[in-house]
């Protein structure tokens, strides 16, 4: 997804100093000051041209924040006065695929339990435990199905390893429909080169887990559909276990008739069209809001039901929509552009532009089939000239040492392998 370059200088982190202070205060202030106004001078090329500091970024997919706590990083979100962060409302959707499970429950409380044993016992596929849209999904689900324990405030959001007993601290036994809920096992679907997310991983997993618990899974929940198909390939679509994932994949949403749960929709549509066009609209100087709240020139608006801003947070967020059954027909392609902001802008209004984009993992199911076709449709309709880079899913420097020459671009738009290292980017476009 496609970032837009904040503009930062380090003058505009020099604080000033009220009443009266120290001799040492007062030249310590002066020497940062001075190292402040060196460093813009730097920035600023000496033809004139925009410094790359001073250029569009978009951080997407992944919130710059501390993949321990959670909190945003607002220095990254803040980086310059075009800088945003699209991404969906993890909360909002990972409470939707939790619900999504619990109705699956009651809808067929006469048929869900396999061995009669009045435990509905599922599995758990987690994707990345240092992930804010993980630890989102993997909470959801367990508030919603009653097995959820909190700590310090939050519900823990631990991989519990095995619970066949019901005995683990991270998880207690929930209630829904009448059955007893347990989660009998999660792990973090991490491979041996350190790659997290992993569909591979998950496969054997299901292996494993089925192996040890056999009937006793009566529901198998995923973090994403590159893994929950994998786990539903390998296993449980043999045994007729409902499958959950998240991300409404092409291949997931198909597999619905073939007794695949449910999915959620992360409207990747609009997050890809949000992703390039907040960078159109900065690179023309136009109000970031033109074609999201309010129409283009081509007519291109989203409806309120489509997104949410956060100002303080600058982020837009797309809301998310559960897919099963009942409405997966209207899923099935999940690269098809978003009708109400699918109109071609004038490339006399809104000349090409070049922007430079990285996936975190080429080999990413949901980034690859579904997030990279959708804006490789958007950046014709937006007149934007994009450059894809596939990372390796393991470390930010396989992406960075590919941004050697930012001066070549017009915008960037930026998508971390972890959700702490937007100074590894940043401090490539202040140089």
């Amino acid at each position: 997804m496609k970032k837009v370059l904040p503009i930062l200088t380090a003058a505009a982190m020099v604080f000033s100093v009220a009443g009266c202070g120290s001799s040492s205060t007062a030249a310590s202030t002066a020497s940062t000051e001075a190292a402040a106004a060196s460093t813009e001078a730097a920035a600023a090329p000496a033809d004139g041209s925009v410094a790359n500091n001073e250029k569009p970024l978009v951080w997407y997919n992944r919130q710059p924040s501390n993949s321990s706590t959670g909190e945003l990083d607002m220095e990254a979100l803040n980086f310059n006065d075009k800088t945003y962060y699209v991404g969906f409302d993890a909360n909002q959707g990972a409470d939707l695929q939790g619900q999504m499970v619990a109705e699956y429950i009651e809808a067929h409380k006469d048929t869900i339990d396999r061995n009669g044993d009045g435990v509905i016992g599922y599995v758990l596929a987690i994707g990345d435990i240092g992930h804010n849209d993980s630890v989102a999904r993997t909470r959801g689900v367990r508030k919603a199905l009653g097995t959820a324990v909190e700590v310090d405030g939050a519900v823990d959001s631990n991989p519990v390893g095995t619970n066949v007993d019901g005995t683990s601290t991270d998880v207690m036994d929930g209630s829904v429909a009448g059955f007893t809920v347990r989660e009998l096992a999660s792990q973090e679907m991490k491979n041996s080169a350190g790659a997290t997310w992993d569909a591979a991983t998950a496969g054997n997993a299901i292996g494993e887990w089925s192996s040890s618990f056999g009937d006793q899974i009566d529901l198998v929940v995923s973090n994403n559909d590159g893994m929950g198909m994998a786990m539903f390939n390998a296993w449980s679509q043999a045994e007729g276990v409902p499958t959950f994932g998240y991300d409404a994949n092409s291949d997931a949403v198909a597999a619905i008739a073939d007794g695949y749960g449910g999915t959620i929709s992360q409207h990747a549509d609009v997050q890809a069209y949000l992703t390039l066009k907040v960078l159109r609209n900065l690179l023309d100087g136009d109000d970031v809001m033109n074609g999201i709240a309010t129409a283009d020139d081509a007519g291109n608006v989203l409806s309120d039901t489509d997104y949410k801003y956060v100002e303080s947070e600058r982020s837009f967020y797309a809301l998310n929509l559960a897919v099963t059954a009942d409405n997966y027909q209207d899923f099935t392609d999940a690269t098809k552009v978003y009708t109400p902001v699918s109109a071609q802008l004038d490339a006399g209004a809104h000349p090409t532009k070049k922007v430079w984009l990285d996936i975190y993992n080429s080999a990413d199911n949901f980034l690859g089939s579904t997030y990279q076709p959708l804006l490789q449709n958007y950046d014709d309709l937006l007149n934007l000239e994009v450059e894809y880079i596939g990372g390796d899913g393991q470390t930010e420097s396989n992406i960075t040492n590919r941004l050697a020459n930012p001066g070549e671009y017009d915008a960037f738009a930026i998508n971390m392998v972890k959700t702490d290292n937007a100074a590894s980017y940043t401090a490539l476009l202040n140089q």
